[in-house]
């Protein structure tokens, strides 16, 4: 349990390998340990660090300067230097760490940060959505502990709430499209259908929002009680539904057989119904929402 190889310490900072091996050997940055193999690997504090560092060298620090600093002296630096809007993977990187700290204060004051000066929309495709990932990704390899990807969740969770409570509806709605939003049964996470209830909103669009976890019998009595709905919006991030994803899709497909379903995931389906449609990456988000 979190212990990182060299190539994920590569894969969290942006800087590769062969270059962290130099600034080990030249510079004395790093002391890994080592495993009865001989081979690399890192603990938490490593990662911690080697992401300040990796922060500052991004910025234009030199290596050497970085070398010749305390743990103490980096981290007030990290601390310190402010960030530009378009360095996104260095918000990536300081909310991890924030993260991995439960960190709270110094993660809503990154968050706060990315929000206000890329504005919310851009910062939550280009860092939350990433933070995300690379949490869940820690997770899956079991390298972090799932009450950290929880932590982070919940308060950007708190941060979309009162996004959405902020918007005012434009004066043209949009009466002729109503849509449902959930995630399917033992699906646990929401921050994309809260995300997609913001961009409904903010273009006026109607929704009926069930929330995560939501089982088959329960979107049956929301199509037959909920008049209007003229299409679904659903996303998996774990597809943990517990069943075949083209058979759900089916089912799906079955029961809104008058509505447009729409669904994003990275999961990979084929031969999906004629009513379903896979919305992939930001610009079919942005679409379905301004439909």
């Amino acid at each position: 349990m979190n212990n990182f190889s060299i190539r994920d310490i590569e894969n969290m900072t942006g800087i590769k390998a062969h270059t962290l091996r130099i600034w080990e050997q030249r510079h004395n940055i790093f002391n890994p340990k080592r495993k009865e193999s001989k081979h690399r690997f890192y603990d938490c504090e490593d990662l911690k660090y080697i992401l300040r560092v990796a922060y500052l060298y991004n910025r234009g620090m030199k290596i050497s300067r970085i070398a010749g600093m305390t743990q103490e002296e980096i981290r007030q630096h990290a601390l310190e230097l402010r960030p530009d809007t378009e360095n996104y993977e260095i918000y990536v990187n300081q909310l991890t760490e924030a993260a991995l700290d439960f960190d709270q204060p110094r993660f809503e004051k990154i968050l706060n940060t990315i929000l206000l000066h890329a504005g919310f929309e851009r910062g939550m495709f280009n860092v939350v959505f990433p933070l995300l990932s690379q949490i869940g990704l820690l997770w899956l390899a079991g390298k972090a502990h799932p009450c950290q990807e929880h932590f982070a969740s919940a308060l950007i969770i708190k941060k979309i709430h009162l996004a959405i409570d902020g918007l005012d509806c434009p004066a043209q709605c949009h009466p002729e499209r109503k849509v449902l939003l959930f995630t399917p049964e033992f699906e646990y996470h929401e921050i994309s259908i809260l995300f997609m209830q913001y961009l409904l909103k903010k273009q006026g669009v109607p929704t009926v929002y069930v929330g995560r976890n939501v089982s088959l019998e329960v979107l049956e009595v929301m199509k037959n009680t909920q008049k209007g709905i003229t299409q679904v919006y659903f996303h998996l991030v774990t597809n943990l539904i517990r069943c075949d994803l083209k058979q759900y899709l089916q089912k799906l497909s079955t029961l809104f057989s008058g509505q447009q379903i729409y669904f994003s995931s990275s999961s990979l389906v084929h031969h999906i119904p004629h009513n379903v449609k896979l919305l992939n990456g930001k610009d079919a988000l942005l679409a379905f929402a301004t439909i």
